[in-house]
């Protein structure tokens, strides 16, 4: 009688330990990839995707990407630095600098956003400013002027802080505006700095196809965070991850669905404009394939046209499903 009984008793053993482990890897297949993303694309600046986007929140070390974009607008990457003994004793992540060295601003350059170097961000800052405060005073400017109304800064390297705070979509408009400059788009994209024999810590750029930047961080307040620059087929874009667990996988995924998604289409060709007559400068812009069909276009041209070169002949203005995404002066091309 009781070996008859033994397998329900098992069954009734293995059945909770069955229903916990289903409920683990429901659990694990639910929970977030990150806290907060998004993906811009670089030249218009169009948000292609986001989740938790405007929420502020600590972004560890991604804040060099501003703390280096500010020192390269101001400063002389040829000056030399002496390193003073408050950036030599910075903690966490370090490029080991000494009190009384000496480097160009250009290798504290690299030593930041390569090795992410604490001590290089406060030597940089120091110099640019004179004192910390100061410095991320022009961080909050500058990032206001770069239309990331959601962040407050008040370190140049992103170690804890309370007050300490962006968004994705504010650090993707400072990583769009940063990859447009020459120098930065240099630095980002050195995989091995042979001057001082220093690797780039970010390892998309050789296991993403066009990654070309640009910044990862990590502290336990802010989780695993990464900005990455990436480009195919003429399109840039800019992702974004905050607390991602999984950073590198995220970004690809994110990447990866906007780039099979988005086109970069040059409107100003939607627009038909009369003869002799255009725009300076075309406007290109990201588009599912979809939303072609809602591109619309509204000319103002003068009448008479005017005939000397270089005259405004009118106005052009591009709508998308109603929303004005584009206003531009036309101008006569050539003598009439």
């Amino acid at each position: 009688m009781h070996k008859k009984r033994l397998p329900v008793i098992l069954l009734a053993a293995i059945m909770p330990i069955f229903m916990l482990m289903h409920a683990t890897v429901a659990a694990s297949a639910q929970a977030p990839v990150s806290r907060a993303e998004c993906v811009v694309e670089v030249s218009s600046r169009r948000l292609l995707s986001e989740r938790n986007a405007q929420t502020p929140l600590p972004n560890a070390s991604t804040t060099k990407i501003l703390t280096a974009i500010l020192i390269i607008d101001d400063c002389c990457l040829k000056d030399e630095v002496e390193i003073p003994a408050r950036a030599a004793g910075t903690e966490g992540s370090s490029i080991y600098l000494k009190a009384g060295e000496r480097y160009t601003v250009e290798e504290l350059l690299y030593g930041l956003m390569l090795r992410s170097g604490n001590d290089a961000a406060v030597a940089l800052a120091l110099h640019h400013s004179g004192d910390i405060a100061s410095f991320a005073q022009a961080m909050n400017v500058k990032a206001a002027m770069l239309g990331a109304e959601n962040s407050y800064f008040v370190n140049p390297h992103g170690l804890p802080d309370e007050r300490h705070r962006t968004t994705a979509r504010d650090l993707a408009l400072i990583a769009a505006y940063a990859m447009e400059n020459e120098t930065f788009r240099t630095i980002v994209s050195t995989e091995y700095y042979a001057p001082r024999g220093w690797y780039n810590k970010n390892k998309m750029l050789a296991s993403y196809e066009g990654a070309n930047g640009v910044k990862t961080g990590f502290t336990t307040a802010a989780g695993r965070c990464l900005v990455t620059s990436a480009e195919r087929n003429g399109m840039p874009l800019v992702s974004v991850v905050l607390n991602s667990p999984q950073m590198y996988e995220r970004t690809a995924e994110l990447l990866d669905e906007a780039f099979s998604q988005y086109t970069l289409t040059r409107l100003t060709d939607y627009a038909m404009f009369p003869a002799g007559v255009g725009v300076r400068e075309d406007f290109v812009y990201p588009l599912k394939e979809e939303e072609r069909s809602q591109v619309r276009t509204e000319l103002l041209i003068q009448d008479p046209l005017p005939d000397k070169k270089g005259a405004i002949a009118g106005y052009v203005e591009i709508f998308l499903a109603n929303n004005l995404i584009f206003s531009q002066n036309l101008y006569i091309m050539e003598e009439r």
